[in-house]
């Protein structure tokens, strides 16, 4: 049985990785995870009993604890799925994303580092840290083209650049003292347990709440999506055959514009939860001012994950949709208890029209 370090593990892609990582078994996880607003006890609650999962509450940056986790359970594998992630939240506050995405990181790699070089030389070579990345870094495409993992780094907002940072960091890590390492750079995620400030979660709470859809200047900005499943799979390939050094760029293979994507998510809650009076959800839709350095366009090329890997997504746009949505239908008490804290489905990140002292 493999031991892996998670950090981040109680977010949206990371109790998704636990719970199906704890399903193909041979792994024991220990967690670490913050808690932060987006991180959620309630989404590891069908795995906290089993024996091969060990929750700490903990920062990345607390290099103490992360040397004592590393010491204690003498991890095989660490992957780093630990970032403030929203885009609109970086804007309005970045301070946290550096801290956290680009800080952090640095004392992880140092706590790993440290760790790693006290191996015997066939736990050295066998040892995987694995960086989990987002598209956001490479910037905005234009309306041809894919995202490669030759593609320079172009961000646009706090976020990415700050993830930027990060990876850049951690190829360092490999180039200068031999660390085997490992980056993916994913598209867009969706499915169960998303936090509800990112776009399909909030469609499809607001639209069951009867409130407005928001949707970011004319909605032609195109995003590629991923099923979270899909990507927790594509992790696991990536560690057992990915090549130390590399970047693995992740993709669904499903190119929408934010508008046709909510018009989707409309007419699914149309056919499963049609409202009383008959009426469409897509008549709640509303265009709202556009984010500041919105970028127009991703999509990713995974051809090379496919190539080295074998790994393909699972499932289509349209299954994936609709499994989600089936999800938040069924688990209304999961969301409505995460918007009774501090996110209210307000509209964040417009504070880049603040002048000084603002």
């Amino acid at each position: 049985m493999k031991t892996l370090l998670l950090t981040g593990g109680a977010g949206f892609i990371g109790s998704n990785f636990v719970r199906q990582t704890l399903k193909l078994g041979g792994f024991r996880i220990i967690n670490l995870d913050k808690l932060t607003y987006a991180g959620n006890l309630e989404s590891l609650a069908s795995v906290m009993d089993n024996p091969n999962h060990i929750f700490v509450q903990g920062s990345i940056g607390d290099r103490v604890l992360v040397k004592q986790l590393l010491l204690k359970y003498q991890p095989d594998i660490v992957v780093n799925m630990a970032a403030e992630s929203h885009v609109d939240r970086s804007i309005d506050g970045p301070s946290d994303f550096i801290y956290t995405n680009i800080v952090g990181t640095f004392e992880l790699l140092e706590a790993v580092r440290a760790y790693w070089h006290q191996l015997v030389d066939i736990e050295k070579k066998a040892f995987r840290f694995l960086q989990i990345s987002t598209d956001e870094v490479y910037g905005s495409l234009g309306p041809e083209g894919l995202f490669t993992e030759e593609n320079p780094y172009a961000p646009n907002s706090p976020y990415s650049a700050s993830k930027a940072a990060s990876d850049h960091l951690v190829r360092s890590y490999h180039h200068t003292y031999g660390l085997p390492v490992l980056t993916t750079n994913c598209s867009n995620n969706y499915g169960p347990y998303q936090f509800p400030e990112k776009l399909i979660p909030l469609m499809i709470s607001n639209a069951l709440a009867g409130k407005a859809l928001p949707v970011y200047g004319d909605g032609q900005n195109v995003r590629d999506w991923l099923y979270v499943e899909d990507h927790c799979m594509a992790i696991h390939c990536v560690l057992e055959q990915g090549r130390p050094g590399e970047v693995y760029n992740i993709g669904g293979n499903n190119e929408k514009t934010n508008l046709s994507l909510v018009h989707s998510i409309c007419n699914i809650l149309d056919e499963l939860c049609p409202k009383k009076d008959g009426s469409s959800y897509c008549k709640q839709i509303t265009h709202v001012q556009d984010r500041p350095g919105h970028d127009r366009r991703y999509a990713i090329d995974a051809g090379k994950i496919k190539r080295e890997t074998g790994w393909i997504p699972s499932e289509t746009f349209e299954t994936g949709l609709r499994k989600t949505i089936h999800w938040y239908l069924e688990n209304e008490a999961w969301y409505r208890r995460v918007l009774d804290g501090s996110y209210r489905g307000e509209r964040l990140g417009l504070s880049a029209s603040l002048t000084l002292g603002g």
